[in-house]
Protein backbone atom coordinates (compact mmCIF):
# COMPACT_ATOMS: atom_id res chain seq x y z
CA UNK A 1 0.00 0.00 0.00
CA UNK A 2 1.34 3.40 -1.00
CA UNK A 3 -0.50 6.57 0.00
CA UNK A 4 0.19 10.15 -1.07
CA UNK A 5 -1.08 13.15 0.86
CA UNK A 6 -0.53 15.64 -1.95
CA UNK A 7 -1.01 18.85 0.11
CA UNK A 8 -0.29 17.66 3.65
CA UNK A 9 0.15 21.01 5.40
CA UNK A 10 0.31 20.37 9.15
CA UNK A 11 -1.11 16.82 8.81
CA UNK A 12 -3.98 17.97 11.01
CA UNK A 13 -6.43 15.14 10.31
CA UNK A 14 -3.82 12.35 10.50
CA UNK A 15 -3.71 10.20 13.64
CA UNK A 16 -0.41 8.61 12.50
CA UNK A 17 1.94 11.24 11.11
CA UNK A 18 5.01 9.11 10.31
CA UNK A 19 3.94 5.99 8.45
CA UNK A 20 6.55 4.43 6.13
CA UNK A 21 4.00 3.79 3.36
CA UNK A 22 2.70 7.40 3.29
CA UNK A 23 4.36 10.17 1.33
CA UNK A 24 3.48 13.53 2.84
CA UNK A 25 3.97 16.23 0.21
CA UNK A 26 3.60 19.98 0.47
CA UNK A 27 5.07 22.93 -1.38
CA UNK A 28 5.82 24.52 2.00
CA UNK A 29 8.08 23.31 4.80
CA UNK A 30 9.10 24.60 8.20
CA UNK A 31 7.54 26.08 11.31
CA UNK A 32 5.15 28.92 10.60
CA UNK A 33 4.04 31.33 13.31
CA UNK A 34 0.71 33.10 13.32
CA UNK A 35 -1.30 35.28 15.74
CA UNK A 36 -0.77 34.91 19.46
CA UNK A 37 2.56 33.15 19.01
CA UNK A 38 0.84 29.96 17.83
CA UNK A 39 2.82 27.79 15.46
CA UNK A 40 2.14 25.16 12.85
CA UNK A 41 4.72 22.61 11.76
CA UNK A 42 4.65 21.80 8.07
CA UNK A 43 6.93 18.80 7.78
CA UNK A 44 6.45 16.97 4.51
CA UNK A 45 8.81 14.11 3.72
CA UNK A 46 8.64 15.27 0.09
CA UNK A 47 8.58 18.93 -0.96
CA UNK A 48 6.70 19.32 -4.21
CA UNK A 49 4.00 21.13 -6.16
CA UNK A 50 0.66 19.30 -6.48
CA UNK A 51 0.19 20.79 -9.97
CA UNK A 52 3.47 19.31 -11.25
CA UNK A 53 4.53 16.27 -9.22
CA UNK A 54 7.70 14.30 -9.83
CA UNK A 55 6.20 10.87 -9.12
CA UNK A 56 5.71 8.15 -11.74
CA UNK A 57 2.32 7.53 -13.30
CA UNK A 58 0.26 5.17 -11.14
CA UNK A 59 2.72 5.26 -8.24
CA UNK A 60 0.08 5.37 -5.45
CA UNK A 61 -2.88 3.24 -4.36
CA UNK A 62 -4.55 6.13 -2.52
CA UNK A 63 -4.16 9.89 -2.97
CA UNK A 64 -5.40 12.41 -0.41
CA UNK A 65 -6.12 15.81 -1.96
CA UNK A 66 -6.86 18.56 0.58
CA UNK A 67 -5.86 21.76 -1.21
CA UNK A 68 -6.08 25.31 0.14
CA UNK A 69 -9.71 26.45 0.10
CA UNK A 70 -9.33 30.22 0.36
CA UNK A 71 -9.06 32.83 -2.36
CA UNK A 72 -9.36 35.70 0.13
CA UNK A 73 -6.95 35.61 3.07
CA UNK A 74 -4.39 38.18 4.16
CA UNK A 75 -0.74 37.35 3.56
CA UNK A 76 -0.03 37.17 7.30
CA UNK A 77 -3.48 35.92 8.39
CA UNK A 78 -3.68 32.66 10.36
CA UNK A 79 -5.87 31.16 7.60
CA UNK A 80 -3.19 31.77 4.98
CA UNK A 81 -0.31 30.67 7.22
CA UNK A 82 -2.07 27.55 8.47
CA UNK A 83 -3.84 26.39 5.31
CA UNK A 84 -2.34 28.28 2.39
CA UNK A 85 -4.20 30.30 -0.21
CA UNK A 86 -5.29 29.53 -3.75
CA UNK A 87 -3.82 31.55 -6.61
CA UNK A 88 -6.01 34.08 -8.45
CA UNK A 89 -6.38 31.60 -11.32
CA UNK A 90 -7.69 29.00 -8.86
CA UNK A 91 -9.83 27.12 -11.41
CA UNK A 92 -6.88 26.27 -13.67
CA UNK A 93 -4.78 25.46 -10.57
CA UNK A 94 -7.40 23.03 -9.20
CA UNK A 95 -7.85 21.48 -12.67
CA UNK A 96 -4.09 20.86 -12.96
CA UNK A 97 -3.89 19.54 -9.39
CA UNK A 98 -6.77 17.10 -9.94
CA UNK A 99 -5.15 15.90 -13.18
CA UNK A 100 -1.82 15.33 -11.41
CA UNK A 101 -3.44 13.53 -8.48
CA UNK A 102 -5.19 11.15 -10.88
CA UNK A 103 -2.01 10.74 -12.96
CA UNK A 104 -0.02 9.45 -9.98
CA UNK A 105 -2.95 7.29 -8.80
CA UNK A 106 -3.00 3.70 -10.06
CA UNK A 107 -5.97 2.38 -12.05
CA UNK A 108 -8.82 1.50 -9.68
CA UNK A 109 -7.09 3.58 -6.97
CA UNK A 110 -8.94 5.84 -4.57
CA UNK A 111 -8.72 9.61 -4.35
CA UNK A 112 -9.99 11.21 -1.13
CA UNK A 113 -10.86 14.87 -1.65
CA UNK A 114 -11.54 17.36 1.15
CA UNK A 115 -13.07 20.77 0.48
CA UNK A 116 -14.46 23.60 2.58
CA UNK A 117 -17.12 25.72 0.84
CA UNK A 118 -16.67 28.92 2.87
CA UNK A 119 -15.46 30.94 -0.14
CA UNK A 120 -15.89 28.69 -3.19
CA UNK A 121 -18.86 26.33 -3.53
CA UNK A 122 -18.07 22.62 -3.68
CA UNK A 123 -20.09 22.24 -6.90
CA UNK A 124 -17.77 24.69 -8.71
CA UNK A 125 -14.69 22.78 -7.59
CA UNK A 126 -15.79 19.17 -8.04
CA UNK A 127 -16.73 19.84 -11.67
CA UNK A 128 -13.01 20.47 -12.34
CA UNK A 129 -12.17 16.82 -11.66
CA UNK A 130 -11.82 14.57 -14.71
CA UNK A 131 -13.70 11.82 -12.78
CA UNK A 132 -17.11 11.76 -11.14
CA UNK A 133 -17.15 11.21 -7.37
CA UNK A 134 -18.79 8.03 -6.07
CA UNK A 135 -19.68 9.06 -2.51
CA UNK A 136 -19.23 11.77 0.06
CA UNK A 137 -20.77 14.15 2.52
CA UNK A 138 -23.52 16.12 0.80
CA UNK A 139 -24.53 18.47 3.61
CA UNK A 140 -21.61 19.84 5.62
CA UNK A 141 -19.63 22.92 4.62
CA UNK A 142 -16.46 20.79 4.79
CA UNK A 143 -16.96 17.83 2.48
CA UNK A 144 -15.06 14.56 2.23
CA UNK A 145 -15.54 12.99 -1.20
CA UNK A 146 -14.30 9.70 -2.67
CA UNK A 147 -13.32 9.18 -6.30
CA UNK A 148 -12.20 5.91 -7.92
CA UNK A 149 -9.92 6.05 -10.95
CA UNK A 150 -11.98 3.85 -13.27
CA UNK A 151 -12.67 4.39 -16.93
CA UNK A 152 -16.43 4.14 -16.40
CA UNK A 153 -16.22 7.19 -14.08
CA UNK A 154 -14.34 9.48 -16.49
CA UNK A 155 -16.65 12.39 -17.18
CA UNK A 156 -16.19 12.18 -20.98
CA UNK A 157 -17.26 8.52 -20.99
CA UNK A 158 -20.52 8.85 -19.10
CA UNK A 159 -23.65 10.85 -18.52
CA UNK A 160 -23.06 13.82 -16.21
Amino acid sequence: MKILDACCGGKMFWYEKALPFVTFQDIRAGVKEYSGGRKIRIEPNHVGDVTSMDFADGAFDVVIFDPPHMIRAGKTSWLNIKYGKLPEEWESWITKAFAECFRVLRSNGILVFKWNSAQIPFAKVVKLSPYRPILGDKRASTKWTIFVKMEMLIKNNSQE
